[in-house]
């Protein structure tokens, strides 16, 4: 079983289901030929073209907006928001929209989409790239809030997220981004809901 970190799983469950589905793509600030700002698609650029790979402006709420309008039409968008300390421009794409597709349609349109945001304090990154987030949008009806502390858990929920047919925001603790761990080589998920008692 080889051993890596959770940016790492996050990269391999991403370029995996990238491979497997051309309805995926992932767009975000930085995230083609510098890899995202933690690396997390590295490559990815190379791999799978611009038209997979989308570099955006600086606009979060944008960003946000253009994953929902292609998530309703098909496509399975991952948008990556550098820091979770600049999600909010796109709370309204996210809670008021995003999250209320399944129930609004009755079941008849679905938004399937993935949010990457790295969040949370300590690693010395001052008031705007420190926040923890996840408790403003845990209390969120329709949407999936992960948390993934363990290599293992980052790639099997991560893979859960990206077939998932509602909306997911994956939080990604920085602190937690370099913490080695063993990943199985075969394809694994991890179902959401369901804690693992040690």
């Amino acid at each position: 079983m080889p051993e890596m970190t959770v940016i790492e799983a996050v990269r391999e469950a991403l370029w995996e289901e990238m491979e497997r589905d051309p309805s995926v793509f992932t767009l975000g600030e930085d995230i083609g030929a510098r890899g995202g700002v933690f690396l997390a698609t590295e490559g990815f650029l190379d791999k799978f073209g611009p038209e997979r790979v989308v570099d955006t402006p600086l606009a979060e709420a944008s960003i946000g907006g253009i994953a929902l309008g292609a998530a309703v039409n098909g496509m399975r968008p991952v948008a990556e928001i550098e820091f979770g300390d600049f999600i909010w421009p796109a709370v309204n794409q996210v809670i008021g929209e995003a999250a209320r597709v399944r129930y609004g349609t009755q079941g008849r349109r679905t938004a399937p989409l993935v949010l990457r945001v790295p969040y949370g304090g300590g690693v010395r990154g001052g008031l705007f790239h420190s926040q923890s987030i996840e408790v403003a949008f845990s209390h969120q009806p329709g949407l999936k809030v992960v948390a993934p502390a363990t290599p293992y858990d980052a790639k099997g929920l991560l893979t859960t997220a990206l077939t998932c047919d509602d909306p997911v925001l994956f939080l990604e603790h920085k602190s937690l981004l370099n913490v080695r761990g063993d990943v199985p080589e075969e394809d694994f998920s991890i179902p959401f809901g369901q804690a693992r008692v040690c």
